[in-house]
């Protein structure tokens, strides 16, 4: 970062850690006991995918890796702001966690890391459910627990934000805790 990008108020961008994803297992732990919190055993990796073939390679690499290595349900969606959302079902919360580090390396790796939008793991809390949202271009997590469109839980995310500061890197900005309302995995 150059001294006008200083002067102009900008800032270079976190580099992702995408091995904070390992995180979760233990999170999940904190919000089993703490709280009762049961993992569903669905989590996405939302993207934007680019026209080609090179794009279409990839994704389709990393279905036939996940297969080969364990027997997750995967399904691909679209939603209606043009991000495709691959979802991971597995019945273990590791299984999952490593399903979706498999997906963001892979889509990383093949130079396609700035398309990356986010990764979330689904919780349930009694008749609730609620997601940890890792930010690919922040290298952070944040809670967003749903009631029902345009209504979010802002106290139960301000308790899992208290709960899971030891676990897990939480986003301090709040303003980037932005709604994934209806993603696959949710």
């Amino acid at each position: 970062m150059g001294l006008f990008d200083s002067i102009m108020g900008r800032s270079k961008p976190v580099k992702p850690n995408l091995d904070q994803l390992f995180a979760i297992p233990s999170a999940a732990i904190t919000l089993q006991a703490s709280l009762d919190v049961m993992p569903t055993g669905r989590g996405s990796v939302a993207f934007r995918a680019p026209e080609g073939k090179a794009f279409a390679d990839v994704v389709a690499e990393v279905e036939q890796l996940l297969t080969a290595t364990s027997s997750p349900d995967l399904s691909v969606t679209q939603d209606s702001f043009g991000y495709t959302w691959l979802t991971i079902n597995a019945t273990d919360i590791a299984d999952l966690v490593n399903g979706l580090h498999a997906v963001n390396v892979s889509i990383q790796d093949a130079g396609f890391g700035p398309q990356l939008l986010c990764s979330l793991v689904g919780f349930r809390r009694g008749d609730q459910d609620f997601a940890l949202v890792y930010l690919y271009k922040r290298g952070s997590f944040y809670p967003f627990a749903p009631i029902a469109e345009p209504r979010r839980d802002n106290i139960l995310e301000m308790q899992l934000r208290d709960l899971l500061a030891d676990d897990m890197n939480v986003e301090k900005d709040m303003t980037r805790w932005f709604p994934v309302w209806g993603a696959p995995g949710l």
